[in-house]
């Protein structure tokens, strides 16, 4: 705007022409020319003379028009095209530059597995097999298999086996995706998480891992390697859990073998010092000799009854029958004695051998000791063997249905994502710069 009202001001005062005339028809253009130059990027529209003060100017040259351009051209336009150039443009040059060709090729095996169980019913199909919901342990042990494959511990086993420092060393020039030497096993683990990758439907129970490598073989050994030391994991976890089921009833069991075993050692101690496989025979025999006993006295009583009514209490046979009455009566207080009935005396008692009714208590307490403790060891052995069948039924396992596979065609970089990413990431953060910037200056 200054300009074109310096121009203005210093040009020469000439007369009024008509309008028909050459001066007349230069004065009009040049005032088209002005009005389109502030429509172009002035502040404010040129100051347009009136048609009656029509003045004489002389016609603009081309270095005057370079010059009026030049001044009008503002330094922030220059410097956000160069923060463009500097920012957005070699970056991303520089950057489809090395996907294009600096960055190496990456070959991928990939391998698909679940973690199933045996319990419930078995599946009629083999597609059954391996779609069926196992239940919430298999998912669990599936998330537990997920965090052992991108653990230190598997980074460790690979590293030992591998050596990861050579398998992934620098190809050429691509250092951004080889790794380095001499690294902790913090740096191997992130290198190791951007190389395999792990999948896990939770609809299906299947997991998916893909292995990155510079070589086909390499990464076909690596997927190979997950598999068994995964499936020597699931193994350890069936086993844990099934000893975990068994060493309740295992623990029964033994408990309930030790208590039979010592009411059978002192059921065996009672019958060696009674000298008796059972007390309840003893116990009849002296049922049995006691009525014999008895027998025999009745008929002594009888026959000194008969022998007093035709003899003398004097008589040498009613004497025999009083004596004979009179043992047989000891014995028979004796025999009673023995098996538990009325009193004992001192003269009878013996306390080396009890009588038939403590023997028998004694014998029936050991008894039924020995019975409760071989109830309770059948138990024991009934509910071990129903744990076993239940821990083999849930005896879990890795049922691999895609083997690790082995990559004709390097698909990994994606370079030309990886480039498109690049661009479209510089292009936001410039374009974030800028807007900024202009936010900033409208308010201030």
């Amino acid at each position: 705007m200054a300009v074109s009202n310096d121009a203005a001001m210093n040009r020469p005062k000439t007369a009024h022409a008509d309008e028909n005339t050459p001066t007349a028809k230069g004065d009009t253009k040049s005032k088209g020319i002005a009005i389109l130059e502030g429509l172009l990027g002035r502040e404010s529209a040129p100051v347009i003379p009136l048609p009656e003060r029509h003045k004489k100017t002389e016609p603009a040259t081309k270095s005057d028009w370079k010059t009026r351009w030049l001044k009008n051209v503002r330094w922030r336009h220059a410097i956000i095209s160069a923060s463009f150039v500097g920012l957005v443009a070699v970056p991303a040059t520089l950057a489809s530059l090395y996907m294009a060709f600096i960055a190496a090729d990456q070959y991928h095996s990939s391998t698909s597995f679940a973690v199933r169980s045996i319990e419930g019913g078995v599946s009629s199909d083999i597609l059954g097999m391996f779609t069926q919901a196992s239940g919430g342990s298999t998912v669990s042990d599936s998330y537990i298999l997920m965090d052992y494959i991108l653990s230190e511990r598997m980074v460790a086993a690979a590293d030992r086996k591998f050596k990861l420092e050579d398998v992934y060393a620098t190809r050429g020039l691509d250092y951004f995706y080889g790794i380095g030497s001499n690294l902790p096993i913090e740096n191997k683990l992130a290198y190791w998480r951007d190389m395999v990758n792990v999948n896990f439907d939770h609809a299906s129970s299947i997991m998916e891992v893909t292995v990155k490598a510079f070589d086909p073989r390499r990464a076909q050994e690596i997927a190979q390697f997950i598999v068994d030391q995964s499936d020597n994991l699931v193994n350890s976890l069936s086993l844990s859990a099934r000893n975990d089921v068994l060493r309740a009833a295992q623990d029964e069991v033994l408990a309930g073998e030790a208590r039979l075993s010592k009411a059978r050692v002192a059921l065996r101690e009672y019958r060696d010092k009674s000298q008796e496989i059972s007390p309840e025979e003893g116990a009849k025999l002296a049922i049995q000799l006691i009525g014999s006993l008895e027998q025999q006295l009745t008929q002594l009583h009888a026959d000194l009854a008969t022998a007093k009514s035709q003899m003398s209490e004097d008589t040498p046979r009613i004497r025999v029958l009083k004596t004979r009455i009179e043992s047989l009566e000891q014995q028979l207080a004796v025999e009673r004695q023995r098996l538990g009935t009325g009193e004992r005396t001192s003269a009878t008692e013996d306390r080396n051998s009890p009588d038939v009714a403590g023997r028998i208590a004694q014998f029936e307490e050991l008894e039924t000791e020995r019975e409760f403790a071989e109830r309770a060891y059948t138990a024991a052995l009934a509910s071990l063997e129903k744990a076993r069948i239940e821990a083999n039924n849930r005896q879990r396992y890795l049922a691999l249905f895609i083997e690790p596979t082995l990559s004709e065609l390097a698909q990994y970089p994606t370079r030309l994502v990886n480039a498109l990413l690049v661009i479209l990431g510089l292009l936001f953060a410039w374009g974030i710069g800028v807007m900024s910037y202009y936010n900033v200056r409208d308010r201030a």
